[in-house]
């Protein structure tokens, strides 16, 4: 068994302690979801693991051929790469071998009567065959068409943030790792693809470490929860769910504990008080025992709750209107005839594909963006504040109370109380110590909450949050959604993720690309729930590998044909499709031969069944997708 061992490991940052003397181990198909508040020292956890970065002391004890890797937040990639090379970007022969066939494919189709491009394609082609590439070429294209990219031509320099990390995300997958990393998976994904990719980390053989504030992404994948708090390692048994309560049930355990330790205390206090006659060794050990207590006491710590308590600026009944509202940006129709009336307390998510334009409808309705058409009016009561995706350029080097200052040094509460600056820092779990630190020292969770926290201290009426839930850790959005539900005024939130849409909207606009915008009235999960029950009514009523005219027709408006890469692609996935199948009887025929006592030998059989599913699911959604186009 395939494992990783961790010894005594301490890393420290300035002057913060990250994790101290730290032990666990990591074996072969775990699947571990890390938890911990921003600035606990998660990133930092994960690079030491990743050996990008050096602990101060411990050791990190794994086998010789021990393959890692991991997918970081921000995946680092070569601009001048095309998507395909860096997907293929290593030292592994397999990868080499993949890359000269797509030169040289690429060379043999602008000049096909090119004698020495023919034999190049054709020597390529057998080491293909040879290394049995043609499996992890088409598993990264069925892996890339899953995550939406299709043209694995273009530069990475000309991809999006949100392609960039799904273009990082197939290239940690393909690499198949005896330990998979990923350092929020799920942003930038559409729903459709982390569904597809909870189904192809359940199939995954190796371990997995997964940090996300996804919970409903956590439910699916971890069975077992490991948190990073005040520097320690605790972990829990199960998913998400789990792991909330026996999280409860552990602190109130050392709450308990440490009360019985402060009783034991005073009373062994008020024995030392009253002076021993004589000390014998007895009492001397009695002595001892108080020191350790004394020493001991006070050191329990927990996670504080976030407590926004802010007051608001009245609200009238006027908030925001969109009548016949168009919006086109460089030939792209985000809204077409939409309107749209914005009332006080609502509560609306805005969701949907990436690159339909729903960032854009906030920028419309924060008046930052004009419409082509239309009229927007916006109520004269509305006090808004807008959470964007980018944080806005922070002083680096200014210090986080300065920073608040430029708001005001106190605002008031919901009660009428004014509170602190300093008040306020520490209830949103900046203690004083932390106060005048420069901003530059803070991690990227800690610099969105301080961001949070600004907005939130101008006492809005009305809040625009676009993708609210990226880079904030669980327990900041718990209180936010606490906070939202308390909020009188007006919520419009563009988000991904269903656990914070099915907390904070009862209203949904589904943006579905090329200003076709769906309008439902109800919790977001239950609309996933009536989507797919009418997607398996369709696939009922047609044959298993035909596509709709509809479909079809939508997706030729941008793509009409297919590359000369594809063609032969598509070309040898029947063959590819009918082979597992051919393998997949033959497994079962192997399955029915097998003792029924026998559980391991049966087990493994029926693996290998389900991973040659999982690859022929795979390729007939390849195929289906080619096969849309003209050959």
């Amino acid at each position: 068994m395939q494992t990783l061992r961790v010894e005594s490991l301490s890393k420290t940052y300035g002057e913060k302690t990250l994790f101290e003397d730290i032990d666990f181990m990591i074996n072969e198909n775990d699947r571990i979801g890390l938890i911990g508040t921003n600035g606990s020292g998660k990133t930092s956890l994960l690079n030491v693991l990743a050996d990008l970065d050096s602990a101060d002391a411990g050791k990190i004890i794994k086998p010789n051929q021990y393959r890692i890797s991991y997918l970081k937040q921000i995946p680092e990639l070569d601009p001048d790469a095309t998507i395909m090379n860096a997907v293929f970007e290593g030292s592994a022969p397999i990868f080499q071998t993949i890359r000269k066939y797509e030169e040289e494919l690429m060379a043999y189709g602008q000049d096909p009567e090119n004698k020495k491009h023919q034999q190049r394609y054709v020597d390529v082609e057998n080491r293909m065959n040879q290394e049995d590439a043609w499996s992890a070429e088409s598993d990264v294209k069925t892996i890339l068409t899953q995550l939406h990219i299709d043209d694995l031509n273009q530069k990475i320099g000309n991809l999006s943030g949100g392609q960039k990390k799904r273009v990082g995300l197939a290239q940690v997958l393909i690499q198949a790792p005896d330990l998979l990393v990923l350092d929020e998976p799920t942003n930038h994904l559409d729903f459709d693809s982390i569904k597809w990719l909870e189904k192809y980390l359940a199939n995954y053989k190796g371990a997995l470490l997964i940090v996300t504030h996804d919970r409903y992404f956590l439910d699916q994948v971890a069975t077992t929860i490991m948190e990073l708090s005040f520097g320690k390692i605790y972990l829990y048994q199960g998913n998400y769910q789990d792991f909330v309560r026996q999280k409860a049930e552990r602190v109130e355990q050392e709450v308990n504990s440490e009360h019985k330790q402060q009783q034991l205390y005073k009373k062994e206090l008020a024995w030392m008080r009253t002076g021993a006659k004589a000390r014998t060794t007895k009492q001397q050990a009695r002595i001892n025992k108080f020191t350790d207590l004394k020493k001991n006491l006070n050191k329990l710590q927990v996670d504080d709750d976030i407590d926004i308590s802010l007051g608001q600026q009245r609200l009238g009944k006027k908030v925001i209107e969109i009548k016949n509202g168009s919006l086109n940006i460089e030939n792209h129709h985000i809204l077409r005839e939409f309107n749209l009336l914005v009332q006080a307390h609502d509560r609306i998510g805005i969701t949907g594909i990436n690159g339909a334009g729903k960032s854009s409808l906030l920028n419309v309705l924060a008046g930052e963006l004009p419409l082509t058409q239309g009229t927007i009016d916006i109520g004269e009561t509305v006090r808004l504040a807008y959470y964007r995706q980018q944080t806005e350029v922070i002083p680096e080097n200014e210090r986080m109370i300065s920073y608040l200052n430029e708001v005001g040094q106190n605002v008031v509460d919901k009660n009428g109380q004014h509170i602190s600056t300093t008040q306020l820092l520490e209830q949103f779990l900046f203690p004083r110590s932390m106060h005048g630190v420069l901003i530059r020292k803070l991690s990227g969770g800690e610099k969105r909450r301080l961001y949070l926290l600004k907005l939130l201290m101008s006492q809005p009426n009305v809040l625009l949050l676009d993708e609210p839930t990226n880079d904030l850790d669980i327990g900041t959005l718990t209180v936010l959604e606490d906070y939202l539900d308390n909020f009188s005024g007006t919520v419009i939130t563009v988000s991904h993720d269903r656990y914070f849409l099915d907390k904070v909207a009862n209203k949904l606009f589904i943006f579905n690309g090329n200003a076709q915008i769906k309008k439902y009235a109800g919790v977001f999960t239950e609309y996933l729930k009536e989507e797919e029950k009418q997607h398996n009514q369709k696939i009922t009523k047609k044959p298993k590998l035909q596509v709709e005219a509809k479909d079809k027709e939508i997706s030729k408006k941008e793509k009409t044909k297919l590359t000369y890469a594809e063609k032969i692609e598509f070309n040898k996935l029947e063959t590819k499709i009918d082979q597992l199948e051919s393998n997949k009887t033959s497994f079962q025929e192997d399955l029915m031969q097998v003792s029924g006592s026998d559980y391991e030998k049966l087990a493994e059989i029926q693996m290998k069944i389900d991973k040659i599913d999982q690859k022929i699911e795979e390729n007939m959604k390849r195929w289906e997708y080619l096969s849309q186009y003209d050959q």
